[in-house]
């Protein structure tokens, strides 16, 4: 996987990619960065890449010629995705991560200050993407995170290439709880079934564990689960106060 970040301020990107995980793998050459700085495609002197709205207003825009320029500038396959960070796009999601994590290439474009020129839009195919909705300082958060996110998906960046199937949001669900030693601290225990070894009911429990999480937390996560019958039934029993769980 390799990403071109675009952004007037690439050591907000550098930064943080040069530790734990992704620093890493950035060594070993399993994700690569191209961080391309927009003000290099600029020709004036100043090296301007806002200016003000027409039409008035607070603020600065992005000017389009040199995000253009820098986005020409790229070789990379007509098929790769040319992500414009923004509170306007579809929101970024684990589902979106694994799309993306397929992708041998990926081209995220950062705005700044009042967002970009809209000739940006319409002289790139473009694919809008937000963080949530809110609003930061610059795209370059929101990239990081994607990168992050994404970057996770991407085998061998991982230690345990089983870790991403067992997480939050993998199958529509909150991920069950994690315990690790000791097994009892200032009187909290871990529930006993994870002592048992019995790897089929830890198995079940867990299951239920996300199930019961889930409902509780994030319900409308529900709607578009991987549920099978005995899911529904533990549900059903969850919501009618009668559902038997596995305690010891």
């Amino acid at each position: 996987m390799k990403y071109h970040v675009l952004t007037i301020f690439p050591d907000i990107i550098s930064g943080p990619l040069s530790e734990s995980i992704l620093g890493k793998a950035l060594e070993k050459g399993t994700i690569d960065l191209n961080l391309v700085d927009i003000r290099d495609y600029t020709t004036d002197k100043h090296r301007m890449v806002d200016d003000y709205p027409y039409g008035g207003g607070p603020g600065m825009v992005m000017k389009p010629e040199p995000i253009l320029r820098a986005v020409h500038s790229l070789e990379v396959q007509d098929d790769t995705p040319v992500i414009l960070l923004t509170p306007q796009g579809e929101t970024f999601d684990q589902a979106m991560a694994w799309e993306l994590s397929r992708c041998q290439e990926l081209v995220l474009l950062c705005g700044r200050y009042e967002g970009v020129d809209e000739r940006v839009r319409e002289g790139l195919p473009v694919r809008e993407v937000s963080v949530g909705d809110f609003v930061l300082t610059g795209g370059e958060y929101a990239a990081l995170i994607i990168i992050d996110a994404v970057s996770r998906l991407v085998p061998g960046v991982l230690g345990d290439e089983d870790s991403p199937m067992d997480e939050s949001f993998t199958e529509g669900l909150l991920e069950y709880p994690q315990y690790t030693r000791p097994a009892e601290y200032e009187g909290l225990e871990v529930p006993g079934i994870l002592l048992s070894g019995d790897h089929g009911r830890i198995e079940r429990w867990r299951r239920e564990q996300s199930l019961e999480r889930t409902l509780r937390k994030r319900p409308d996560l529900l709607e578009n689960a991987r549920l099978d019958d005995e899911d529904r039934k533990f549900l059903d029993a969850l919501k009618n106060g009668s559902a038997k769980k596995d305690k010891e």
